[in-house]
């Protein structure tokens, strides 16, 4: 593997961020193209899927580092023994997608063969000798087929090679599948990553704050960051952007314009007297990003604020994944002065055993405990009991979800720090919350 290094690769705008290849968005933007050009009797378009076989035990094996690297190998191989009448994309972590036009079917396998053979010539890593396996899936182009229609087919073609066993070719049936729920490369799916590709590209990412209300007293303490998604227009809402940004690894770019553009609404509020903290959510992405400790150092240097102005909200099940990047970088972020608070609180793995350590100086009591409130009593001792023992850990804690007077007083009877929710104050933009604040 001598000579593979991710600094050599140089990716475009809308280009996958490790190998520089068109990334899953515009892999289904050239199929469409490919196919708009029209069929011809003798010759075909076809999408061929590759998935290398046990990548995720490489990566177990040796470190994202090393796959990221052999990654940008597979890549060049490809590449290599791609014919010129071929386009190369990445749609995922370990599989790629290459558009053939004009071909026939004999022909798209015999290519299909080359690739395979490309991907499975051995490689070093260290003073051991790996060999590469790759399931492929071959899908030709249908007279009355769409783009996302045959990368579906090709994308089960694939599965289908894998449950042989790997290191095989498949080729799918040329015939009208029903979209499964929940296919990664659902044209809904593949439509929101596109919009969310233009929004980076365009400025069409904006954040809202919700306050967070003390209950002693009714004044904001802080508040938190929700990122929102416009395009032409239309908002996206976060439920259908967030879980496509995270399966294609976009949601690392979402992390960190968050964080400077939370950081600079802190540099405006600073400006106007107004001492508030504001909350960031931070996704198991980033903290397994090697840089993201220098991403948070770079936020205060680029705009001077203090860091105990930010608050890093972490999910419960990331304070207890034991991987050594996500622990490395959530002590990287005590250590250079953020406060962290533990978000959904009671829908994880937390325990009474773990609570004690912590480094958590915030609980957000998840909106499950909320929404029953008052009528759901075990669900007002839960309460009760988290707010005492975080008051005993010197722990503030926050209830979420809080929409009606009712939920409120039950869970200021209850003893918790402060609340969130749209019974006291909605989601609002920079302006509105400056006017708000200041009312």
């Amino acid at each position: 593997m001598a000579g593979v290094f991710l600094k050599d690769v140089h990716p475009s705008a809308g280009s996958d961020w490790l190998t520089g290849l068109p990334a899953r968005g515009n892999c289904l933007s050239l199929l469409a193209a490919e196919l708009e050009h029209g069929e011809h009797p003798d010759s075909h378009v076809a999408a061929i899927w590759l998935n290398i076989d046990r990548f995720r035990q490489i990566n177990n094996s040796f470190g994202h580092i090393v796959g990221d690297s052999l990654l940008v190998e597979f890549a060049r191989r490809l590449r290599r023994a791609l014919p010129l009448k071929g386009e190369l994309a990445r749609v995922g972590g370990d599989e790629f997608v290459v558009i053939l036009s004009g071909v026939s079917e004999p022909e798209a396998n015999r290519i299909a063969r080359s690739l395979q053979t490309a991907l499975s010539q051995p490689l070093g890593i260290g003073t051991q000798r790996l060999r590469p396996s790759v399931s492929i899936g071959i899908a030709l182009a249908g007279p009355e087929d769409d783009a996302s229609a045959v990368l579906e087919r090709s994308d089960r073609a694939m599965s289908e090679a894998k449950r042989e066993g790997g290191g095989r070719i498949v080729q799918a049936v040329n015939q009208q599948h029903p979209v499964q729920v929940g296919k990664h490369l659902a044209r809904e799916e593949l439509g929101v990553e596109e919009m969310l590709h233009r929004a980076l590209e365009t400025g069409g990412l904006f954040l809202d704050y919700q306050p967070i209300i003390r209950v002693a007293d009714g004044t904001a303490v802080a508040v938190e960051a929700l990122m929102r998604c416009r395009v032409d227009d239309q908002v996206i809402p976060p439920g259908r952007f967030i879980p496509v940004a995270e399966k294609t690894g976009l949601i690392s770019h979402l992390g960190d314009w968050s964080l400077v553009t939370a950081a600079e609404f802190i540099q405006h509020l600073n400006r106007q007297g107004l001492n508030l903290k504001v909350a960031v959510n931070v996704s198991r992405a980033q903290l397994l990003t090697p840089a993201f400790a220098k991403s948070l150092h770079g936020v205060l240097a680029y705009t001077g604020i203090a860091p105990e102005q930010m608050e890093l909200e972490i999910t419960e099940s990331l304070f207890m994944d034991k991987a050594d990047e996500v622990q490395k970088n959530l002590h990287a972020a005590l250590e250079a002065g953020f406060p962290l608070a533990l978000d959904d609180f009671g829908t994880g793995y937390s325990s009474l055993a773990c609570l004690k350590d912590l480094p958590a100086s915030k609980i957000k009591l998840d909106r499950a405990f909320v929404v029953d409130l008052p009528n759901d009593t075990r669900s007002i001792c839960v309460a009760r009991a988290v707010s005492r023992l975080a008051a005993d850990l010197g722990i503030t804690i926050v209830a979420e979800g809080v929409e009606t007077a009712e939920q409120y007083e039950c869970l200021c009877q209850a003893g918790v720090t402060a609340v969130q929710g749209f019974y006291l104050a909605r989601p609002m933009g920079e302006l509105e919350l400056q006017k708000w604040l200041l009312a």
